[in-house]
């Protein structure tokens, strides 16, 4: 049985929770995976892929300052997130993913984001199998 939390009674535990281990946190991280990382180009992403020693796949998201407003960058990274939350088997188990957005990622909305991680998820795949 799930436990919940606060008055909203939100579950805390399952398989499509986003939580600390799911997330690339430190500076560091962000630079290993983008060096050593294989690149993937979509239209509105830069998708960088590199295997970790874990089991879990972690994401890391980038949107600089020349994507848009701090509106639109928290936007861009908060339906990345729910599309990796809520489709991990589109991405390669025991990788580190980071999305870089290019211009134009604001004006994408969830379904948008998915069609374009769908499309490169056999990339993806291929990518970390090297």
């Amino acid at each position: 049985m799930a436990r919940t939390s606060g008055a909203m009674g939100a579950t805390t535990g399952g398989p499509e929770r986003y939580s600390r281990r799911d997330r690339l946190r430190k500076r560091f991280e962000f630079r290993q995976t983008q060096l050593h990382g294989r690149r993937i180009h979509s239209p509105h992403f830069l998708i960088v892929v590199r295997p970790n020693a874990l089991q879990d796949t972690r994401l890391g998201i980038t949107v600089t300052k020349k994507v848009g407003n701090a509106v639109e960058r928290n936007r861009v990274k908060r339906v990345v997130r729910e599309v990796f939350r809520r489709n991990r088997a589109l991405f390669p188990g025991s990788h580190d993913v980071v999305f870089i957005a290019k211009k134009g990622a604001p004006a994408l909305g969830y379904a948008a984001v998915l069609s374009e991680v769908q499309k490169a998820s056999g990339k993806l795949r291929r990518e970390a199998q090297r």
